[in-house]
């Protein structure tokens, strides 16, 4: 994220916050590039098909700890792809990562705030901003920014998520059916923003937009597990004095690392949520 603006509930969200937050969100940043990794490759070969040809250059604005860049680089596998962002923490991870991948000829992390200009880049062939225009001070300005580095014919790919995944049945076994989905009723802050006014102001035809439905069945990977933990954990630092006292216990019961119901020991945790991309090009 290049922002100082922040929204509590989202994962590319408070780069620059306290050290351990910063380490918090660095692992769910990489948690959700893991659990989420045949979505980003779904995307990823989804915009292959809408270039005009094959991408040489890329730019991931708000890259976080590299869950964009990474999966760029494994469908684009001759790009170079520049990582900007503001948090020195989050591109550290990305460059120890791109090393012991073998990827350090190819990605680069640029430490910017995008909300004081674009640095100077070469021209680009796509431009990749995922959950992360919607922190900037004036978006507007940025997607100009991005017009301006593509170059004729260039792609870009924004994408925003509705709200965080929803992890649990319905009935948890402590009594709450339905708990979950109250959380996700008490903290949602609405339908994502649409960009696509914002893109044609700053000159680009849009080529597509895309719902993608994400419906992870049972049984699971540990790490959605983690995933699930750490998601829910942090809905939670948002709940009090919002939610009945029933259901923050139902949650804590959930998150309890030990307790019988904890989503570290469940084996009926699915991964649903949907994510939109606006795909458009600069003429």
């Amino acid at each position: 994220m290049n922002s100082t603006e922040t929204h509590p509930f989202h994962p590319h969200q408070n780069h620059t916050g306290a050290d351990a937050d910063a380490v918090a969100m660095a692992e769910l940043l990489e948690l959700d590039a893991e659990v989420l990794r045949a979505y980003l490759s779904e995307l990823t070969g989804w915009l292959g098909e809408l270039s005009d040809r094959e991408p040489g250059r890329i730019v991931d604005l708000g890259s976080g700890t590299g869950t964009g860049t990474f999966a760029l680089a494994r469908r684009f596998t001759q790009a170079r792809i520049t990582a900007l962002d503001l948090s020195p923490q989050m591109l550290h991870r990305l460059s120890k990562k791109a090393s012991a991948l073998g990827l350090s000829d190819r990605i680069r992390g640029v430490r910017t705030d995008l909300n004081e200009g674009w640095p100077q880049l070469e021209t680009s062939d796509l431009v990749w901003a995922a959950a992360s225009l919607h922190h900037m001070a004036d978006p507007d300005r940025v997607l100009a920014g991005a017009f301006g580095n593509l170059r004729p014919g260039g792609l870009l790919a924004v994408t925003e998520m509705d709200f965080f995944p929803r992890f649990l049945p319905d009935d948890i076994g402590v009594g709450r059916p339905g708990m979950e989905a109250r959380v996700h009723a008490t903290l949602n802050p609405g339908p994502p923003v649409d960009w696509t006014e914002h893109l044609a102001r700053a000159g680009f035809v849009r080529e597509a937009r895309r719902p993608f439905v994400i419906d992870l069945p049972a049984p699971l990977p540990a790490a959605a597990a983690r995933y699930a933990q750490v998601c829910l954990r942090k809905l939670h630092a948002h709940l009090d004095g919002r939610l009945p006292a029933d259901d923050l216990a139902a949650l804590d019961a959930v998150l309890d690392g030990d307790g019988p119901h904890s989503v570290l020991r469940r084996d009926d945790l699915t991964v649903r949520t949907t994510r939109t991309t606006w795909a458009a090009r600069r003429p």
